[in-house]
């Protein structure tokens, strides 16, 4: 089998992305606060951004999840349903991801992975990688966001699956958004589907906010670079040296939030949108917000997507943890 037999990557066609910029950015402009959505800052700069900020000392999450997949994989693998399709949300480079599949492709000869990422580039190159590494496996990647790759998906590959979604990325949406979206990922009792996730864990507030503001200032520039998107693809004039990087945790609400905040009076003209946005100095425009669990709120989460918490699987520290949701009966 030569190396376009056992990697394919579909595009999603659909042609919304760009409007769908143009028509959240003039939204969040016009909002108070203003806001970005979060999924804008992984264009192909933001995503290799992403990937710097995972290799910084402050970041835990990457290593903490590492070292459980590290540890467990090997009965990760051995619970996976028989037969199934290892598909991924947001698999970027998919370093950690290898772990599981060097543990699968151990216990059966072929293996088909199928993730699902925004950045088509990212898709190409992790797929490389990993066929040089593994000649039994197959990738059908889908360039798309998740709720598009997901429908083709299920259109696709009707068997058995277990979904990966790590670095706790459900994080990102709202807590009862999260659940909703875990219900769309239409896990089946009937074919013993499974959902592996990684969930951050609610912790010290110092640990967090250094986490999501590293000494090297990795994580701001992600966070600039939404301004420099913008400046591309809205034709706009942000100057991101005039924004400063904010990341700050609300306690109460159990979350990071990321902010650019603007540190003078200034209007910014969006040209594509015939929109100028005032912005006084010290206002805000948030970008992120991370929430992070505790063990009730995880099992809260599972139970509003229709599942529940089969095993949950922590580092030796206990920041972080991956948890296998099994549909409900």
């Amino acid at each position: 089998m030569n190396g376009s037999d056992r990697f394919r990557l579909q595009v999603s066609e659909d042609g919304a992305n760009g409007r769908d910029l143009a028509r959240e950015i003039e939204e969040g402009m016009r909002s108070s606060p203003k806001r970005i959505p979060c999924r804008f800052l992984y264009d192909e700069a933001g995503s290799k951004l992403f990937e710097e900020i995972c290799a910084q000392p402050e970041y835990y999450l990457t290593l903490a999840e590492d070292e459980i997949l590290f540890r467990h994989a090997e009965e990760i693998a051995a619970a996976a349903p028989e037969g199934c399709d290892l598909v991924e949300l947001g698999s970027g480079d998919a370093r950690k991801t290898r772990r599981l599949l060097s543990a699968l492709l151990a216990r059966r000869p072929a293996l088909r992975y199928v993730p699902v990422a925004i950045s088509r580039s990212a898709l190409v190159k992790s797929s490389r990688t990993l066929l040089a590494a593994h000649p039994e496996l197959t990738i059908h990647a889908f360039a798309a966001e998740y709720e598009r790759g997901l429908r083709l998906i299920h259109e696709t590959f009707p068997g058995p699956r277990l979904v990966l979604w790590l670095g706790s990325n459900v994080g990102n949406l709202e807590r009862e958004e999260a659940s909703h979206f875990l219900r769309g990922l239409g896990l089946r009792s009937s074919s013993e589907d499974r959902l592996l996730i990684g969930v951050d864990l609610r912790k010290d507030s110092g640990v967090l906010e250094e986490a999501y503001d590293d000494a090297r200032g990795v994580t701001a520039r992600f966070n600039r670079n939404l301004l420099v998107r913008l400046n591309s693809e809205l034709d706009a004039d942000f100057d991101p040296a005039l924004f400063r990087h904010v990341a700050l945790y609300d306690g109460e609400a159990g979350r990071i939030e990321m902010h650019l905040e603007s540190e003078t009076d200034q209007v910014v003209s969006i040209r594509r949108l015939g929109l100028d946005v005032p912005l006084r100095r010290g206002e805000r425009i948030h970008t992120e917000s991370s929430y992070k669990y505790s063990r009730e709120e995880i099992e809260t989460l599972a139970a509003g997507a229709g599942m529940f918490v089969e095993t949950t699987w922590l580092d030796r520290e206990g920041r972080f943890s991956l948890n296998r949701f099994a549909p409900l009966a």
